[in-house]
C-alpha cells in the first residue's frame, strides 16, 4: 500500500485496484495533478501480490487517508465494489467513508482536484462520479 503526501482536513482518497500497479500509478498521477495536497492512499491487489483485492488493505488505507474531512474511496472493478462495502459493513458502516461510483483514473483525478480545492466529501464523490461524462474526443 502506498500513499501519497496529506494534508490535515482535506478529503482523503482511497485507490481500491485488482492490480497494486495499476493503484499505485492512478495514485501517483492524482497527487501530481494537485501538487501532493491530498492524502492518496493506493490500495491494490491481494495481500500476498497477486491480482485481486484485499480487505485488509482497504481497511488500512481508509484509516490512513482518514485526517478528519472523510475518506471517498474508489473502485476499480465490480468484485472490488464488493471488497470495499464488505468492509464497510465490518466498520459498522464506517462513518465519514463514501464510495464512488467513477470511472478509476478520471474518477481518482477528479477526486483529488476537488479535495485539494477544499471540497467536501459529497463534492468529491459528486465530481468523480461526474467524471464518467467528461468526453475524451
Amino acid at each position: 500500500m502506498t500513499a501519497q503526501p496529506m494534508s490535515i482536513g482535506t478529503v482523503g482518497i482511497v485507490l481500491v485496484s485488482h492490480s497494486a500497479e495499476l493503484a499505485a500509478g492512478a495514485a501517483n498521477l492524482a497527487a501530481q495533478v494537485c501538487g501532493g495536497t491530498v492524502t492518496i492512499v493506493a490500495a491494490g491487489g491481494t495481500d500476498d501480490g497477486d491480482l485481486g483485492t484485499s480487505a485488509a488493505k482497504v481497511a488500512s488505507g481508509i484509516a490512513e487517508a482518514e485526517h478528519g474531512a472523510g475518506v471517498v474511496v474508489l473502485p476499480d472493478l465490480g468484485s472490488a465494489v464488493l471488497t470495499v462495502r464488505a468492509v464497510l459493513e465490518d466498520q459498522g458502516d464506517a462513518e465519514g467513508v463514501l464510495l464512488a461510483d467513477a470511472p478509476f483514473v478520471e474518477g481518482a483525478v477528479a477526486a483529488t482536484v476537488t479535495a485539494a480545492a477544499g471540497g467536501d466529501i459529497k463534492a468529491v464523490v459528486a465530481a468523480a462520479e461526474e467524471a464518467r461524462h467528461v468526453r475524451k474526443l
